[in-house]
């Protein structure tokens, strides 16, 4: 029974820490909680708590607060997240919905993730290793130019422009040989990728011009060229963040580390590092705290990330970033929430 109470002693300590920022004494335990016992047996529970690590005093005069050891413990028996709210469930599920393109998906859920939340949220795109070219389009801008606008199934756009250099001593074609041409290069790359993967464009494509007849072969060459380039250069991986302000709201609890967490978050690949390595948690929802975390600017913060997208092999992943006194249970249910809607409006777009 004691360590029954010691756990539900070290649950009330979380959450009045977390709601407070002050340390948390036994007389108020006692009088908020209704732990029906004396202040005296919960100062030796906290003494016992206190032994095995899982709270500190930090002044002599002064309660408890959880360490590291102690947000683990509490993260770990989390019995019950806390709801979204209905206001909250109806906001998510109207800024992800109408048609909409990835770029506005990632832009609109970080944003509301941090509103959620109120801490930093962190979204990451999709790797594009498994993307499929969903349409090609090409637009002409004039003579001998055009624009190549690549569409994946998970909604992503990328365009380039095509400049069409005709062969030395050759004149440009007609306008309304060079319309027709594009006609036939945009059929012909449509039926070469339609369902293709992104990372298989250069492949596909190969040896264009020679499907085509000879007047369309320098278009054919520059638009594979273009399109290869777009496919590679979507690769790159990348991450968005909002809510940055945040962090100054909760300074306290950085202290003189909050430096050193900004330079990080202006460095994408320690961001991407990890989310990486949260990846291979086995659990839904990642939770890291503290020392944990590998990189040591994240020492005094939490970070909470889960997948999205149906496609276990994107890497896509969304994540808060806070300080270790975080609502565990309503950022962990905030994080699961934006990440299925954003899956289902993903789903929608394919």
């Amino acid at each position: 029974m004691s360590a029954e109470r010691r756990a539900r002693v070290l649950r009330a300590i979380v959450e009045d820490y977390v709601s407070t920022q002050d340390p948390v004494g036994s007389k108020a335990l006692v009088e908020r909680h209704k732990l029906d016992v004396s202040p005296a047996t919960v100062r030796n529970d906290m003494a016992q708590l206190e032994r095995e690590g899982l709270i500190v005093q930090p002044h002599a005069s002064a309660g408890r607060v959880p360490t590291d050891k102690g947000y683990r413990e509490f993260v770990d028996h989390i019995e019950e997240l806390n709801p979204l709210s209905p206001a909250e469930r109806r906001a998510i599920a109207t800024v992800l919905e109408g048609p909409i393109d990835l770029d506005s998906i990632v832009d609109r859920s970080v944003r509301l993730l941090a509103q959620l939340t109120h801490q930093v949220a962190v979204m990451q795109y999709p790797a594009l290793s498994s993307a499929r070219v969903r349409h090609v389009e090409l637009v002409e801008l004039g003579p001998s130019r055009c624009l190549a606008v690549l569409i994946t199934d998970e909604g992503r756009v990328e365009q380039r422009i095509v400049d069409v250099s005709p062969p030395p001593g050759a004149e440009r074609a007609p306008e309304r040989e060079f319309l027709d041409g594009i006609a036939r290069v945009k059929h012909r790359v449509n039926e070469l990728l339609d369902g293709a993967l992104v990372n298989h464009v250069g492949r596909q494509l190969r040896g264009l011009e020679r499907t085509l007849p000879a007047a369309d072969a320098e278009l054919a060459r520059s638009v594979a060229l273009v399109l290869e380039d777009i496919a590679r250069g979507s690769r790159e991986e990348r991450v968005v963040m909002a809510g940055t302000a945040n962090l100054a709201r909760a300074g306290r609890d950085f202290g003189e580390s909050i430096g050193p967490l900004l330079e990080a978050f202006e460095e994408q690949v320690v961001l991407l590092r990890l989310l990486a390595s949260m990846a291979d948690d086995a659990q839904e929802v990642s939770v890291r705290i503290g020392e944990e975390n590998a990189h040591r600017s994240f020492a005094t913060s939490s970070v909470i990330s889960t997948g999205y997208g149906s496609d276990t092999d994107s890497g896509a992943r969304i994540a808060v970033l806070g300080p270790t006194r975080m609502d565990y249970p309503g950022t962990i249910a905030a994080v699961r929430s934006v990440a299925k809607y954003v899956t289902d409006a993903l789903e929608r777009r394919r």
